[in-house]
């Protein structure tokens, strides 16, 4: 072969010996250049072409690196066989991705679970990120420390006692990729002869988890404060899963009294522990902040977790463990080897953000936002379903105290991202959430969150405001208000 036919855009941004690589490894996989066949000299296509040598040279040396032609000696180039290199193509070109799974569009989704990325400070965020990589250079890039960065770390444990009374050090604390993550490596930590009482409704990923960890496992029914401790006792169970400050689903707030003799229960006997869940603790509507119960502690009886999904973003992956001072030695046996699942170049920008003020700025911020979208959207139920403002006035055994004519309570309100609507018209959950989706509103039934089904309680529908303005609020309200017309 003689020379190549190769079309030079001159005017292209693409170094001309990108141009030339690029042609040659296109026709050597594509098979119009067979294996074993020789490629012009670098003298005779720079000629041929009408460059210098230096950027055939450039190109046959892109080429050789890669595996796509050979080198001999006294000879020249020739096209090496292809068949066992690593090819990527575009996925579009050679395949027809069809979506077997077509998610249901809506026009107003009540999702508990939203966050509103649009007040998320990108700028700040961007401006960090470019400091954090400047900053460091080589050492930001090397395998980290295994409970994550001392100076994360102690960031954490500062904002954890001035916002939530948490008393720790930054020896006691992980920090790891998501709760899931931290769950699981807790395991590891406390050994599998356990077994986990959970909240009955509760967060199902965690019990799921528990289960799947072939923990023993089981549930313990509520009261207006949370977990019956006398309950628990009886259950035999030695770990209690409990979310005090905003339960999930039902957003109750556990009083003082109910968190003492919780902790008096884990004091009785040795190897009991409270993991205590503090999801989303920031977002607290009437009253002051109160105290996580690790505050309260001292036995050195709760395991205390915490994530940054609600409060910054779920992509960030962030959460953190605090372990009582009497499992860190188990933590060093057992899991001390493992590696940080979290990137240093994004402890670092989290530090930042939490020293330099963003992160309180950006909290109460969001905290005012989701306040407006909070009280927009109690006033609407109100309005619209609840005539006399009935609430507060429900029982987690769907035992809904409602006086005549009532037909519709509100609980959950004071605090988190969602609230509860008890529809008492003798509609179904299912009828419920099956009439709003034909008017183009998804609801959440409450009945998805019990272990233990609850085959007699009250219709209740999960109605998550994060990531809904105030108008959409208002409007979909309206719609749910003339979907369930058995008013």
């Amino acid at each position: 072969m003689n020379d190549l036919t190769i079309n030079l855009d001159l005017k292209s941004k693409i170094p001309l010996y990108e141009q030339i690589y690029g042609y040659i490894k296109q026709e050597v996989r594509s098979g119009r250049i067979k294996s074993g066949e020789k490629l012009p000299s670098t003298r005779s296509l720079c000629k041929y072409l009408e460059v210098s040598r230096s950027t055939v040279e450039l190109a046959y040396g892109q080429l050789l690196s890669e595996g796509y032609v050979e080198a001999q000696a006294c000879r020249g180039f020739f096209v090496a066989d292809v068949k066992g290199l690593y090819q990527l193509d575009s996925p579009l070109e050679e395949y027809s991705i069809i979506d077997t799974d077509k998610k249901e569009t809506y026009c107003y989704d009540f999702t508990p679970n939203g966050v509103d990325l649009n007040s998320f400070p990108y700028n700040a965020w961007r401006k960090l990120s470019k400091e954090s990589l400047l900053d460091d250079r080589t050492e930001l890039f090397r395998l980290g420390e295994p409970q994550g960065e001392y100076g994360l770390r102690v960031a954490i444990c500062r904002y954890l006692h001035q916002a939530r009374g948490v008393n720790c050090t930054p020896e006691q604390m992980i920090v790891g990729a998501g709760n899931d993550y931290l769950l699981m490596l807790l395991a590891t930590i406390i050994g599998q002869d356990h077994m986990v009482a959970f909240e009955n409704p509760t967060y199902r990923q965690a019990y799921r988890l528990f289960k799947n960890l072939s923990y023993r496992v089981c549930t313990v029914d509520m009261d207006s404060r949370g977990m019956d401790v006398e309950k628990l006792e009886v259950s035999g169970a030695d770990i209690a899963f409990v979310m005090p400050s905003h339960q999930y689903p039902l957003g109750i707030v556990m009083p003082l009294k109910r968190r003492l003799d919780l902790l008096k229960w884990a004091e009785q006997k040795e190897g009991r522990y409270i993991i205590e869940d503090d999801y989303d603790s920031e977002f607290r509507y009437k009253g002051k902040p109160i105290p996580a119960l690790q505050g309260y502690d001292n036995h050195e009886k709760v395991i205390f977790i915490g994530t940054f999904s609600k409060a910054i973003a779920p992509a960030i992956r962030m959460s953190y463990l605090v372990l009582p001072k009497p499992l860190l030695h188990q933590f060093c046996e057992r899991s001390g080897f493992l590696n940080s699942t979290v990137s240093k170049v994004d402890q670092l920008i989290l530090k930042k953000f939490i020293e330099e003020g963003y992160f309180e700025r950006h909290l109460n911020k969001t905290r005012a936002l989701y306040k407006s979208r909070h009280d927009v959207l109690l006033s609407c139920l109100k309005s619209t379903f609840c005539k006399n403002e009935i609430s507060n006035r429900y029982s987690p055994k769907g035992e809904a105290q409602k006086d005549g004519r009532e037909l519709f309570c509100i609980s959950g309100e004071r605090a988190g991202v969602h609230l509860l609507l008890h529809v008492l018209n003798g509609m179904t959950e299912e009828e419920l959430i099956e009439r709003a989706k034909t008017r183009g509103v998804k609801v959440y039934g409450l009945s998805e969150y019990y272990v233990e089904p609850q085959p007699d309680a009250a219709a209740a529908i999960l109605l998550g405001y994060a990531n809904m303005s105030e108008d959409k609020i208002v409007e979909a309200v309206k719609i749910l208000a003339e979907a369930w017309n058995g008013l």
